[in-house]
């Protein structure tokens, strides 16, 4: 038989009872609080959304601006303006244009014109084209937005953005100004989707095609570039 509590008993135990209710809302209150700060800071630190959600590093305000790029954007057409959305950026591919002594306004044009439709010897319809194209003075010309697919690389089109670079002769070497202009834009590019080093990729990355020819044939080079694109990124990081 269960002793009979007394009044003062009976008021204790009710106390009590409501101090562990309470002491048991404030713990779900402080764990909740500490799991939403957990929360947010993952967000901020890309660990929730995946490693592209939030650059790493961010270049200072103005730099894009600072690269002069001039907007020649292709007509919307199949052969090399398709307006697919581009949803990812998973890396930037760089090429060379493999027509030495051509500018970047030439070979924009030679993509501006496959609008018509042409074709190889072959008789298949020829496509292509690239997000920059950048002159051997330097000059950066986009021709393909950057949330619009270029056909420039192949099964990496889906995912990645494309710089076509101009070369004076047939070693496929860039010259000065091109090549402070690659690693600026590129630069620019890593930045803003949170692209690491080794997602700097070549053409020859994805399909052993001998592009760009310069890096391909010297390696030590290549290598050379990838970090000159991170040290900048790193000097201009706000």
């Amino acid at each position: 038989m269960r002793k009979k509590l007394t009044r003062a008993q009976y008021r204790r135990k009710k106390k009590m009872k409501r101090l562990l209710i309470l002491s048991s809302m404030v713990l779900m209150f402080v764990t909740g609080v500490c799991l939403l700060a957990g929360g947010i800071s993952n967000v901020l630190h890309g660990s929730l959304l995946g490693p592209k959600s939030k650059p790493t590093l961010k270049v200072v305000d103005g730099f894009y601006d600072s690269l002069n790029i001039e907007e020649m954007l292709l007509t919307p057409n199949e052969y090399s303006r398709p307006e697919t959305a581009l949803n990812k950026v998973n890396g930037v591919v760089i090429h060379y244009t493999a027509n030495p002594g051509t500018d970047a306004e030439a070979n924009r044009n030679y993509f501006e014109g496959l609008k018509e439709g042409k074709t190889y010897n072959n008789g298949n319809y020829i496509y292509t084209s690239s997000n920059f194209i950048i002159g051997l003075e330097g000059n950066i010309v986009q021709c393909v937005p950057l949330n619009e697919v270029a056909y420039a690389s192949n099964g990496r089109n889906e995912d990645t953005i494309s710089i076509e670079v101009c070369h004076p002769d047939e070693t496929g070497k860039f010259t000065e100004k091109t090549y402070e202009s690659l690693v600026k834009l590129t630069a620019w590019i890593c930045s803003n989707y949170n692209l690491k080093k080794d997602e700097i990729i070549r053409h020859y990355d994805i399909t052993g095609k001998n592009c760009p020819k310069y890096y391909v044939e010297n390696e030590e080079e290549w290598e050379k570039f990838k970090n000159d694109v991170f040290e900048m990124i790193e000097e201009n990081a706000k």
